[in-house]
This record gives C-alpha cells, structure tokens and sequence, in this order.
C-alpha cells in the first residue's frame, strides 16, 4: 500500500461531500507531476484529503477504489483521475502550521512543493501525520 495526500479548495469540494458522495472521482487535475502520482495509485491505497486555501488541514482519510483512468473532464489531452472513498474524518485536523513545526516533516512534498495537488506521502511520514491528528484505522 502507498499513501498519498490530495488536495481540494472545500469551497469547491469539501470533505463534507466527499462522504456524502461516498465514491468519488478525483477529476480536474491539470500539472503533470500531479498527474503521474494519479496514475502510480493503486486501488487500497491511501490518501489524505487536505482542504487547501481556507483551512490548510488534513481533515480525513480516502481509499483509492478505482485506479487511473482517463478524466472525463479533460476536454484535451491526456488527463487522468482516480476514484476515492472516505474511509473516516481525522479525529482533529491536522493544519499546515502544525505540520511546518513538526521536526522531521520538512521532506513532506506538501511543505517541499506546495502547490502540487496530489503527492506522495512516505509510510514514516504518514505515520506521525495520523498521530499529530489521532487517526487510527477502522476496524
């Protein structure tokens, strides 16, 4: 399994409708590193799902469900997404300060590139990621 962390503005789609949706494309991606780490997911893979801009917190967990397939958005090019179900809510958001202040996430893509949308996220990293915000696997 690979861990990765995604990224929504939550004034255009939010953890909220995420889990109303239950499964959902991750469609709109248009920068091509980002596009490569859509299409390296593979189904039971993890992903934070981040609200960038407004808040700046990992607010909850998703499953990769469907691996990279073309988007259907895309009115040109090669454009691919994946689909992602909610797994759970993170018990308390983890916030980009947070993160920033925490010694040893300083290689997190999400400090390193902050503009990309979709990025790795290393099994040590996300470890003390879901420990900064109490998560715990379902089951």
């Amino acid at each position: 399994m690979a861990f990765w962390l995604v990224k929504s503005e939550p004034d255009a789609f939010s953890w909220d409708e995420q889990v109303a949706n239950h499964v959902e494309p991750w469609t709109g991606v248009r920068n091509h590193q980002a596009k490569k780490n859509l299409a390296a997911m593979q189904v039971g893979d993890r992903a934070f799902f981040y609200h960038s801009n407004v808040q700046r917190a990992i607010v909850g967990v998703v499953e990769v469900v469907r691996a990279a397939y073309p988007d259907p958005t895309a009115e040109s090019g090669a454009w691919v997404c994946v689909d992602v179900q909610a797994v759970g809510p993170m018990p308390e958001p983890v916030t980009l300060a947070r993160i920033k202040a925490e010694p040893g996430l300083e290689e997190l893509a999400l400090v390193r590139q902050s503009r990309l949308s979709v990025c790795p996220v290393s099994a040590e990293h996300w470890q003390v990621l879901c420990q900064m915000g109490g998560w715990q696997e379902p089951g």
